[in-house]
């Protein structure tokens, strides 16, 4: 059971993040709400943790290092190199140290939001979605990206994969390896369940 109430929780990460982020949060957390309805999944658990997704994001790059060095949260040689993706996993982290939350669906969703996992969940899957497709976003696919995450979580999944992995390239970033993993992960399921 909850143990915040939705204010308690916009009150906590409206003291923790910039009006913009907050915003964004906020937004998350109500397409969050509408896709779990859609999907079968818990739609108040769903939105408490679209509220809490970005509850580390207020930090620095070096501050998010230092932070999932201490906590053992490092699990990959290029995480050193893109620090801001630490915000998932630490945010978890701090989620249940400082928050109490214990909820390993809620966890691990917030954990994964940034780069996704093997085997996520129906919640993982819907708040890694949510964050791409919160009315506040505006970049080329995200349309499509909706229709698809409407019609299938995989094919939402394989969809926002390739789009974050395109982008890294046209920005001349570096790509983490799990999204690689990951994408890789949702083509053969997809493949597996006939296109999904």
């Amino acid at each position: 059971m909850m143990k915040y109430s939705d204010q308690q929780l916009m009150d906590i990460i409206q003291k923790r993040l910039s009006p913009n982020r907050y915003r964004h949060s906020l937004q998350v957390a109500q397409v969050a709400r509408d896709l779990a309805e859609q999907y079968g999944v818990d739609p108040g658990k769903a939105y408490a943790t679209g509220l809490l997704h970005d509850y580390a994001k207020g930090m620095s790059g070096q501050e998010l290092l230092d932070r999932a060095e201490i906590y053992q949260l490092m699990e990959h040689p290029a995480d050193s190199l893109l620090p801001d993706l630490l915000h998932g996993p630490v945010g978890a982290y701090l989620v249940k140290q400082e928050l109490g939350i214990e909820d390993e669906e809620m966890l691990a969703a917030i954990a994964h939001h940034t780069l996704g996992a093997v085997a996520m969940g129906s919640l993982e899957e819907i708040i890694y979605l949510a964050d791409m497709i919160e009315p506040g976003r505006d970049y080329p696919g995200m349309e499509r990206l909706k229709c698809l995450t409407e019609r299938s979580l995989e094919q939402g999944m394989l969809y926002g994969l390739e789009t974050t992995i395109r982008y890294c390239i046209d920005q001349q970033r570096i790509i983490h390896p799990r999204s690689i993993e990951v994408r890789n992960y949702y083509l053969q399921k997809c493949l597996d369940l006939d296109g999904c």
